[in-house]
């Protein structure tokens, strides 16, 4: 380092821009990606995960606010924040957990937590959501029963007091999870997107995304198309006829509530194959 030229003293070396030499450490979670199981949560995650300034839990089965073990007493967050790497350019910190909608214990602690929290929700088609997630149980050998069957003992059980894993219905009825969550967060802290025009089209609603969440929208995103796979069978005429049956006026409601069009939702509509 040279003397100065003025006063022939050499400077001491420059603190101005410290924040240049230290990694920022997250301290609290100002978004999270809540639901719905089986749509698209994964590729919103992926999306998320090439931003520059989004710093996304390194372990994303962490379930922070859905497992009871952390709120028997006072919740230590540390667990949460110690999950996120430090990193250089982070603006913005959020959790990808697609269980969180679904369950109003976590929304509430969510909203405990951060009451100015964004959340991110994906809302499929009700019929082709619970039979893709009936295609993931099986496939893991978590379900014996045939789709029908299942939606059957669902109801026979009661649609909100079946086991949190299968609970194939109560997953797929929007307007009570949404309607929790609207009690809880005001509309403008909650970005809805519809996952078919994700799937056909992701980009638009992905520079909608970041808008939502104040960081500067990204070109040149990869399409990773993780967790995508095709099922043994594809829905009876019967499954989808019985299943449409249920969640037409749930569907209705949707439509009310978010002035969506989901004509392409209800029973009339092809159910595609795809998870």
């Amino acid at each position: 380092m040279q003397a100065d030229s003025k006063t022939g003293q050499t400077p001491a070396p420059s603190s101005a821009r410290p924040h240049l030499f230290r990694r920022r450490k997250i301290d609290h979670v100002d978004f999270v990606v809540a639901g719905v199981q089986k749509a698209g949560t994964t590729a919103v995650h992926d999306f998320l995960a090439q931003h520059p300034h989004i710093a996304l839990l390194r372990d994303q089965a962490l379930h922070f606010f859905d497992k009871e073990e952390h709120f028997t007493g006072e919740p230590d967050y540390r667990i949460l924040l110690g999950n996120f790497d430090p990193g250089w350019r982070w603006r913005v910190a959020g959790e990808v957990t697609a269980d969180y909608l679904y369950y109003p214990r976590a929304l509430e602690r969510i909203a405990r937590y951060n009451p100015k929290m964004k959340l991110i929700v994906s809302l499929r088609n009700p019929v082709e959501r619970a039979f893709s997630q009936w295609n993931m149980r099986r496939d893991k050998g978590q379900e014996a029963l045939e789709f029908l069957d299942a939606l059957k003992r669902d109801q026979e059980i009661g649609i909100w007091k079946g086991p949190r894993g299968n609970a194939y219905l109560a997953r797929s009825l929007y307007s009570p999870q949404l309607e929790q969550v609207f009690k809880l967060f005001p509309r403008d802290q909650v970005f809805i997107i519809k996952y078919e025009n994700f799937r056909t089209d992701p980009f638009p609603l992905l520079d909608r995304m970041f808008d939502f969440l104040g960081v500067p929208r990204k070109s040149g995103l990869k399409n990773e198309q993780r967790n995508v796979g095709s099922y043994s069978r594809k829905l009876t005429f019967e499954e989808r006829e019985y299943a449409g049956g249920i969640f037409d006026e749930d569907i209705a409601k949707i439509e009310a509530l978010l002035g969506w069009d989901c004509g392409d939702w209800r029973f009339k509509t092809s159910i595609s194959a795809i998870a």
